[in-house]
């Protein structure tokens, strides 16, 4: 009853206030468990990365182990020779990949965009290699790429080329070899985004093109592809972070060989942490390798001026 009488007795705005708080406080306390879910399920192993990386820490030589500094970063740029093989062929692969991953999407896209007999059946069948797993497809690609039962097999059996090549072992032909595995898988992500954004262009843009006896060429390029500017911006930059950081199709097709030639950046840090036990080096590789991701796409987004009025 005095509790009561308290309450009671305060003055009317401050009741009001306390009453209000609660509301507000409700979406934070709602969403409160996946932060702390997402603080230690990503947070927590961003900053253990960053604090190896200032260490030498090998379970295999725990004598050496302790504070390193930088002398991880210096060797990264002074004394390692693969760390600049790996980072130039990581930049050739996402080059080589992303551009034609999205010049056979945007082909896909305008295709199937189309209205055709069967085009439900079409659109599955071009968006259905997305949803294997980088695993999968690179066992069906090393399956098809086997010098016994593979393509070259049957080429042989035609007479082109000779039996027993194995496209995957040859220093000659590993990277379009691998480019063409990632292209059918990497190929319908395009597709899929940007036959969606397809969708949203307005049939009346054309018709007054039309009329205005603009040819189609002149209609994709001064409609189509402004109008897609966005998607392809957030396309190809969500795919190049992937395919930088691309590791089970080319570990399952080639484990980075023959000879290193197909060695990706983020591979030859799983080389280094899982083969070699070198955890606090591989986590400096992996901090340097996030700096240049994060330069990269900031770079990308100013210039491309992602989001901006298409003039």
């Amino acid at each position: 009853m005095a509790q009561a009488a308290a309450v009671a007795k305060q003055p009317a705005p401050r009741r009001r206030r306390r009453a209000s708080a609660t509301p507000r406080r409700l979406p934070y306390l709602l969403i409160g468990p996946a932060v702390l879910l997402m603080l230690g399920f990503i947070a927590y192993p961003v900053i253990s990365v960053f604090y190896y990386s200032l260490q030498h820490y090998n379970p295999t030589k725990p004598w050496r182990d302790g504070f390193a500094g930088l002398d991880n970063f210096v060797r990264i740029f002074t004394e390692d020779p693969v760390f600049w093989d790996t980072l130039v062929f990581s930049a050739k692969w996402v080059f080589v990949e992303v551009g034609l991953q999205l010049l056979f999407g945007l082909a896909l896209a305008l295709i199937v965009n189309q209205s055709f007999v069967g085009r439900g059946v079409g659109r599955a069948l071009v968006f259905s290699p997305w949803a294997v797993s980088g695993v999968l497809t690179s066992a069906i690609w090393v399956l098809l790429y086997n010098s016994q039962t593979g393509i070259t097999r049957y080429l042989a059996d035609m007479g082109i080329g000779s039996y027993g090549t194995s496209w995957l072992s040859d220093t000659s032909t590993v990277f379009s070899a691998a480019v063409v595995a990632d292209l059918w898988r990497g190929v319908p992500f395009f597709a899929i985004l940007i036959l969606a954004d397809l969708q949203s262009v307005s049939k009346d843009l054309y018709e007054a093109a039309e009329v205005d006896g603009a040819s189609r060429l002149k209609q994709f390029w001064h409609i189509t592809l402004p109008h897609l500017k966005d998607a392809i911006i957030l396309s190809t930059l969500l795919r190049a972070v992937w395919e930088f950081n691309n590791v089970d199709l080319l570990y399952t097709l080639t484990g980075g060989g023959p000879a290193g030639v197909t060695t990706t950046l983020p591979l030859y840090i799983a080389n280094t942490s899982v083969d070699a036990h070198d955890f606090g080096y591989a986590s400096a590789l992996t901090t340097v390798a996030f700096l240049i991701l994060l330069f990269c796409s900031i770079v990308y987004l100013r210039l491309s001026k992602f989001g901006g009025e298409n003039k």
